[in-house]
């Protein structure tokens, strides 16, 4: 029980907030034991196939072949229930052209998703 309640505790710590930015922090606990299994298995397939990667003003945008569509829109639509301070954006390009994704969000954010996604 005791550590359940330290992962949980640990989990709500919020990450930046420093030089007035927003807090921000993931809520470990939204997603079942399950979810987040499928979670960590969708997260390494798309973090496997990306293909280019783009720095934008309060984020990052990430190219993907477009077959990896539906892999994209099922990491988004587990990501945005432990992580709801992001913005994400789909966009496919006409003609079968490339997949791109973007993750976004307010002041600061661009540290917290280079810790999270291990960008260098």
């Amino acid at each position: 029980m005791k550590m359940l309640l330290a992962f949980l505790l640990l989990s709500l710590v919020p990450a930046g907030g420093a030089r007035g930015e927003e807090p921000y922090a993931c809520n470990m606990a939204a997603l079942t034991k399950a979810e987040r299994a499928t979670h960590g298995k969708v997260s390494r397939r798309l973090l496997g196939a990306v293909e280019d990667r783009r720095e934008l003003e309060n984020g990052y945008a990430f190219r993907l072949p477009p077959q990896a569509l539906v892999t994209a829109a099922q990491w988004v639509s587990l990501e945005r229930r432990c992580c709801p301070f992001f913005t994400f954006a789909i966009e496919a390009a006409k003609d079968g052209g490339p997949l791109w994704l973007s993750v976004t969000g307010s002041r600061g954010i661009k540290p917290f998703i280079r810790d999270e996604f291990g960008l260098e």
